[in-house]
């Protein structure tokens, strides 16, 4: 059961990483309209860190390491982008509830890293 979690939330991260690559231009964008510095670089190094993690978590290569930095990702990124306090109506919800979703990766995330190795994990 384990083993399935590592590799069903690496992939999550993996896939979204790997999809940054092909929107770049307008992520970046976005980036740059909320103050971003250097967005496009900042983009693709935040991008390459992703999928990096999301590989090493699914292939159990210091899964600890690798979800916690999933989580710091997570974090920063939500904090970017998913700022609910400055919205309202529609697009406040949709930030609360991206909020919500991102909280339970976290949380399925330290569960990851509390386990630790491949070998833990059965």
């Amino acid at each position: 059961m384990g083993l399935l979690g590592r590799l069903l939330l690496g992939a999550y991260f993996a896939w979204a990483g790997l999809h940054h690559f092909t929107s770049l231009a307008p992520i970046a964008a976005s980036m740059t309209a909320r103050g971003v510095p250097a967005a496009r670089a900042v983009l693709v190094i935040g991008s390459i860190f992703q999928t990096v993690c999301g590989l090493a978590l699914m292939f159990g290569f210091c899964p600890a390491w690798a979800a916690l930095g999933l989580v710091l990702f997570t974090v920063v990124a939500s904090l970017m982008f998913l700022d609910f306090w400055n919205k309202q109506g529609e697009a406040r919800a949709g930030a609360v509830s991206t909020w919500k979703t991102n909280l339970a990766l976290i949380g399925g995330l330290l569960i990851a890293a509390a386990c630790g190795s491949l070998t833990q994990i059965r």
